[in-house]
């Protein structure tokens, strides 16, 4: 079995390690109340006895007694005390670093496979996109064969990207930032241009506005995987004869994104927990159906979050539902 690469063990185990500390600290802090409990009590139960002390009569007078300092005997009961706290807390410390062990076990074999499937995908894929541009060079490309593959060659693009990123996920290292602006307008059009097919088939209107051609700093691959999500959710909730419109825009020092749908609204739920993972809403027309949202709009918050940016619900309600991505704006 290869072993992992010490920059994917190095996560894991800082985050292991504070786990451990931090179960640890919570064994020794109970024990140190419990230690605490019964030394003032034993304290309680001396201070009474020596201010009611039973002393021996004279028909014992030929017995032995032995007396003890009471001073002597809680300095004696808070060392024992202190040395419990410390006993306990190094078999805490102990005993969650035996029982997280097997979650690093289990961490260290999701990232072998993750990294491992990543390896194995990027080469068929890089042979399906040269493939593609073989048939491109045969192909007119204003005709509607050399316009197809046009879109199956970005589509491949995307999942090439979804690729490198599990790759980096999986070796913990961080991407890196976007070193160029990214046209929103120019991503947005490519998402609206593929997913009319798809929109055409549930007879939804889908179109795209372009209003100051915003830039962002932000990785292409990712933003058009937000773009699809957001339109990926309308389409899902669009009824027949909708309509879709994806925008992009200016507002004061943010590029935005907007994703309008003439849905039935979100309701049932916070706004704010749509993008949660698996969040499920009553069905809007009463019945015992649920809405669900699955990941994707999780993953939108994620890569918004990861360009310093945000996402939300513009506005919600019967007569549709719009969700904006919100990015910092780049200038050339």
């Amino acid at each position: 079995m290869n072993r992992m690469p010490s920059a994917a063990g190095e996560p894991d185990r800082d985050t292991l390690r504070r786990a451990s500390l931090k179960v640890a600290v919570r064994i020794s802090a109970a024990c140190a109340v419990l230690v605490l409990c019964l030394l003032a009590a034993a304290t309680v139960y001396l201070m009474n006895k020596l201010a009611h002390p039973d002393l021996p009569g004279s028909a014992a007078a030929g017995e032995a007694y032995t007396y003890l300092d009471s001073r002597d005997l809680i300095e004696a009961m808070i060392i024992a005390g202190v040395a419990g706290i410390v006993l306990a807390g190094a078999v805490g410390w102990l005993s969650a670093r035996s029982a997280i062990r097997p979650l690093g076990e289990a961490l260290a074999l999701q990232r072998r496979f993750v990294q491992d499937a990543s390896h194995e995908l990027r080469t068929p894929l890089a042979i399906l996109d040269a493939r593609i541009q073989l048939a491109q060079r045969d192909a007119i490309p204003d005709s509607k064969p050399g316009r197809a593959l046009g879109k199956i060659r970005e589509d491949a693009a995307t999942l090439t990207g979804i690729v490198n990123e599990l790759l980096l996920a999986a070796t913990g290292a961080a991407p890196d930032p976007a070193a160029e602006p990214v046209e929103l307008a120019d991503v947005a059009g490519s998402v609206t241009e593929s997913l009319q097919d798809l929109a055409a088939r549930q007879d939804i209107r889908l179109s795209f506005s372009d209003g100051g051609q915003p830039l962002a700093r932000i990785d292409r691959s990712s933003l058009r995987r937000a773009v699809l999500a957001l339109a990926d959710n309308a389409l899902a909730h669009t009824r027949s004869g909708g309509s879709i419109t994806i925008s992009t825009g200016i507002e004061g020092d943010q590029a935005v994104v907007c994703v309008a749908d003439t849905g039935s609204g979100i309701t049932g739920v916070d706004q704010a927990r749509i993008f949660d993972r698996f969040v499920r809403t009553p069905s809007p027309d009463g019945t015992r159906g649920q809405r669900s949202f699955g990941i994707g709009l999780a993953l939108v918050r994620e890569i918004a979050s990861a360009a310093g940016g945000t996402v939300e619900v513009a506005r919600t309600g019967p007569e549709g539902t719009a969700m904006k991505i919100r990015l910092p704006l780049a200038r050339h």
